[in-house]
């Protein structure tokens, strides 16, 4: 072989082994390699069941409650999702609704006895934080009470109590000794299905 034909054999041989690798060793290595990104991304978080429930809230014109439709989180068995709903009740009202529930009242604990009465233990700001009057402590403990019984069947009937313990009335005007039944009499009948506003 002439010396000149020497180089570009080399040449040919490098400009083989070189599209050997470009076409060849090179999708096998990448395609052995599992990607990172692949791997460690995270699942995506699945969606909360959640529930349409009815809530109660003062009317614009204070003189009545109204019944709006929210959704509140699913939650079994019955007691734990009447917790979800005196949780959701406790939250804010919709615009231009206020809520009946003092500032401050959080739930403590919930519990059902056999009969279907449910024991509603809240906060001291039920009582503490309280406005008066015959009418507001009347919205208040049937926001509680309707909220239960009109969602949940299985409850009749509904007990307040305060910090753990019975009492005789939030403000001085209802007689709270003893579980209360449904009572729709304050709820105005043609927005109790109304549903919250979008924004809300």
């Amino acid at each position: 072989m002439s010396r000149r034909a020497a180089p570009a054999a080399a040449i040919a041989a490098l400009a083989v082994a070189g599209g050997w690798l470009l076409f060849v060793g090179l999708p096998r290595w990448y395609g052995n390699r599992t990607p990172e990104t692949a791997a460690s991304a995270p699942a995506p978080p699945a969606a909360e069941r959640k529930i349409t429930a009815t809530l109660y809230y003062i009317s614009e014109d204070g003189l009545s409650l109204v019944g709006v439709q929210r959704e509140v989180p699913f939650a079994e068995p019955v007691d734990e999702q009447a917790r979800r709903i005196i949780e959701a009740q406790l939250g804010n009202a919709p615009p231009p609704l206020s809520s009946a529930m003092p500032a401050g009242t959080k739930l403590q604990s919930l519990f059902l006895s056999e009969k279907g009465h449910a024991f509603v233990d809240l906060s001291p700001e039920a009582r503490n934080g309280h406005t008066g009057g015959a009418l507001d402590e009347l919205f208040t403990i049937y926001t509680i009470v309707n909220a239960l019984t009109v969602n949940l069947p299985a409850i009749t009937r509904v007990q307040i109590l305060v910090q753990g313990n019975e009492v005789d009335t939030l403000a001085g005007h209802v007689d709270l000794r003893h579980p209360l039944q449904k009572n729709l009499r304050w709820v105005r009948i043609e927005d109790k299905a109304v549903e919250e506003k979008d924004g809300s």
